[in-house]
């Protein structure tokens, strides 16, 4: 457990296609080994969560989309209990619509496994938890 009793900032993007499924990689780092997640990553000192979520998007899967064409649509309140860890996911969206959406690389193969597109009704299991939090409240 962490002796760290600092909340950090996630953010995560939930990448849409034209099919209107969401973008989830298969987990590696250590935190959530084995869950599956959206893009995302730590909020960075001076960022916006829009452009951080526009900076993790392209670091993981290679896909460009500008901070202006990224929203924020939730927010969760994230506790690890295996870790002790704290965190504040913001969550953003943002819409992909490009012929070459189905393009997505595995960018950093230490952090994530594969890359694939899920329905909002048909999720794979197990869920990254600020991806449990966030399906818990209203419509996405």
């Amino acid at each position: 457990m962490s002796d760290n009793k600092s909340v950090k900032v996630g953010v995560g993007v939930w990448l849409y296609n034209h099919n209107g499924q969401i973008l989830l990689g298969k987990r590696l780092s250590k935190h959530g080994t084995g869950t599956w997640a959206p893009p995302g990553g730590k909020l960075e000192y001076g960022e916006t969560p829009e452009q951080c979520a526009s900076r993790e998007l392209f670091e993981e899967t290679g896909v460009k989309i500008p901070a202006d064409k990224i929203e924020i649509f939730k927010t969760t309140n994230d506790f690890f209990k295996d870790s002790g860890e704290h965190y504040i996911t913001i969550h953003c969206r943002a819409f992909y619509r490009d012929g070459t959406a189905y393009l997505i690389e595995v960018k950093e193969p230490d952090k994530c496994e594969t890359w694939n597109w899920f329905s909002t009704h048909k999720m794979p299991s197990p869920l990254f938890l600020p991806v449990v939090n966030a399906l818990k409240q209203k419509s996405l």
